[in-house]
């Protein structure tokens, strides 16, 4: 295996909102078992923004323990990933700098390519730091899906952020120079400009996704990449935990392997726990199960972690990365336990309020309900402006 300058991910942090809806409530209302929803998809809760919360207030929740333990020394790229972006020209990470303090000397985008974006900030994160090892960039992926309500996507909601600090000589993920990419032009998921809800074409989706892991993968293989046996563990985007099941098992099917359940648990089990019970949060999804994994495993020094990107639309991208000697000690596990457990469970008249409410468009000053209990919050709406503030 040839290998270049290491470079990979040095921290990981993760934030979700404060409200959280019980799948059980949402079945009930729906008049279905929530063994539907519990065990057919694999989800019980999704997270659910309050009405003062956006992308912007939960990537700053993300972003600001990677700030506080490293300072902004060597930042020079700021890369936010979402696809629930808060303004069609100024990029969302801008937003940061008054809430956190991110550094004047750097450039500073937003990416968007459907759930794939965040993978799409780390490999040009890797590649930035490969040209000077001594910057380093700041990743942030943060989503808040929502679709109609009483549609088979109501079901796959969600809300998260993952910072992750991208470095030369890395302290938990050493990524592979290898990679592979497979892209294709097709209609599965989509949001015009002027809809809040995504559209969704669902099976079309499901077999996009695993056409698109099996085309990556094969072209991870003739790029020089691992063995399907190296991977200790294989981290999927999850648009609901079950496709991660499905793509791992169409996978291993796709290459001749046999798909034994008990092997793909051992294969995945521990990368869905945390997208179980906060649903689909897009760019943040994939990297969300590398929390879990990470938090959850017995000591992975020195294990290969396979990687499967997938934005609909379509692209996808398959790599790898070695667990670095040393990682327990960077990982925030009773943080990320707290920001899940902390959340307050809704019922449905409030969440459907939530889902329902639309945001002014007249110029006006409009003052925005306090309920967020997390770090930051956006105050108000005025003369078209976003105003953020600290809680």
């Amino acid at each position: 295996m040839s290998t270049s300058a290491s470079v990979g991910i040095s921290d990981l942090s993760f934030a979700t909102t404060h409200y959280a809806l019980d799948h059980a409530v949402l079945a009930e209302r729906l008049g279905v078992d929530r063994d539907k929803f519990y065990i057919g998809i694999g989800q019980e809760r999704m997270s659910v923004a309050a009405a003062d919360e956006d992308i912007v207030t939960i990537a700053a929740a993300a972003a600001k323990p990677i700030i506080d333990r490293h300072g902004v020394d060597g930042i020079r790229t700021v890369l936010f990933a979402t696809e629930t972006g808060v303004d069609q020209s100024k990029a969302a990470a801008l937003y940061l700098h008054s809430l956190i303090g991110l550094p004047n000397a750097a450039r500073v985008v937003e990416l968007k390519q459907a759930c794939y974006g965040g993978t799409a900030g780390l490999q040009f994160a890797a590649g930035l730091i490969a040209r000077d090892p001594s910057h380093k960039v700041l990743v942030i992926a943060a989503d808040i899906a929502k679709y109609e309500i009483d549609t088979p996507g109501e079901p796959t909601q969600g809300a998260a952020a993952v910072a992750m600090l991208v470095t030369a000589d890395p302290s938990i993920i050493a990524l592979d120079p290898q990679s592979g990419l497979y892209s294709a032009d097709i209609m599965d998921f989509w949001r015009p400009n002027y809809r809040t809800e995504a559209i969704v074409d669902g099976k079309t989706s499901v077999n996009a996704y695993q056409k698109a892991a099996e085309e990556a993968w094969n072209d991870y293989r003739r790029q020089g990449g691992r063995d399907l046996g190296d991977f200790a563990a294989f981290c999927y985007h999850q648009p609901f935990t079950k496709m991660a099941y499905k793509a791992h098992k169409h996978l291993l099917e796709s290459q001749g392997r046999t798909a034994e359940p008990e092997a793909i648990e051992a294969a995945i089990g521990k990368t869905t726990t945390y997208n179980r019970t906060v649903g689909n949060s897009y760019t943040a999804s994939l990297y969300l199960g590398l929390l879990a994994l990470l938090d959850q495993a017995e000591d992975l020094t020195d294990k290969v972690l396979a990687f499967v990107s997938y934005g609909s639309g379509a692209v996808a991208e398959f790599f790898s990365g070695t667990v670095v000697s040393g990682y327990t000690e960077h990982l925030r596990t009773e943080a990320n336990r707290a920001a899940i457990d902390s959340r307050e469970l809704l019922d449905y008249d409030h969440y459907r309020q939530l889902h329902e409410a639309q945001a002014p468009v007249d110029g006006k000053y409009h003052a925005t309900v306090s309920e967020t209990s997390r770090p930051y919050r956006l105050a108000a709406i005025s003369g078209h402006k976003r105003i953020y503030e600290s809680v």
